[in-house]
């Protein structure tokens, strides 16, 4: 069993950065899992945006984010961040924290069995 909590979210200008965090709490090690963040917007439906292994030494990006996101993670912390720069209007979304240890792709929702409730951040113009 893993519970999940997002941090971090806010309104933010564009061209501005955010730091969410993804706080688990395990039963077993966290370092068995694989991590994502996925963000939906109203009217759409919930698209991968990042995704790290189990040890950290892989990671994906969506097209979309790819050189202004990074995903990390800190086992011994049992956390997950997004470090987002560069932020534009689009990019405003609710943000959902993700684990799983499933053996689809990084990009699809079916790889993780947990999920946060998310964190809403709004960037302006």
């Amino acid at each position: 069993q893993v519970q999940l909590l997002e941090s971090g979210g806010g309104l933010v200008q564009a061209g501005g950065s955010l730091r969410l965090s993804c706080a688990a709490s395990v039963r077993t090690s966290f370092s068995s899992y694989n991590m994502g963040w996925f963000r939906q917007a109203p009217g759409n439906e919930r698209e991968f945006v990042a995704a790290i292994s189990w040890s950290g030494g892989s990671t994906n990006y969506a097209d979309s984010v790819k050189g202004r996101f990074t995903i990390s993670r800190d086992n011994a912390k049992n956390t997950v961040y997004l470090q987002m720069n560069s932020l534009k209007p689009e990019d405003t979304a609710a943000y959902y924290c993700a684990a799983g240890s499933g053996r689809d792709s990084p990009t699809s929702v079916r790889r993780y069995d947990y999920w946060g409730p998310g964190t809403q951040v709004t960037v302006s113009s």
